[in-house]
């Protein structure tokens, strides 16, 4: 795989790393900002992790398993969508990381995901992940 095949996206949150983690484990919070998902998980490293929803018209349920999970520092999962119209192999699945950084009051967010099939895909998941990072920045800023 290509390094450039790496969606990224960076967001600073003007909040303390613990209220930015709270948000990203906690199923009410990321309802709120991401696109109206109901996201099941216990965010535990080997556990399950379930999204359902609606993504442009469409009902969807993906899934995947957390790879590590460090309060206040980071959250990596695996993630496999059948809206993506592949089949259920790994190499269908991607690994997305979510870092926090910084001190104090502010927390820089840093997400990306792996395994994009094209460019056009990388750009588009860069797009997404943006506005679910800027949606977590308006509801923990409000």
């Amino acid at each position: 795989m290509q390094e450039s095949r790496v969606a990224v996206a960076t967001v600073t949150i003007d909040a303390p790393r613990e209220r930015v983690w709270k948000a990203l484990v906690t199923p009410s919070q990321i309802k709120e900002y991401m696109f109206g998902t109901t996201v099941e998980s216990d965010f535990r490293p080997d556990s399950p992790i379930t999204w359902k929803g609606e993504w442009k018209g469409k009902p969807y349920e993906d899934k995947g398993r957390i790879l590590d999970a460090r309060p206040g520092e980071l959250l990596r999962y695996t993630h496999f969508s059948p809206l993506a119209g592949l089949p259920d192999k790994p190499e269908n699945y991607h690994i997305v990381t979510i870092e926090l950084g910084g001190e104090g009051a502010a927390t820089r967010v840093t997400l990306s995901q792996d395994n994009n099939p094209s460019d056009q895909a990388r750009q588009e998941s860069e797009k997404n992940w943006t506005a679910m990072l800027n949606g977590l920045k308006r509801l923990l800023e409000t």
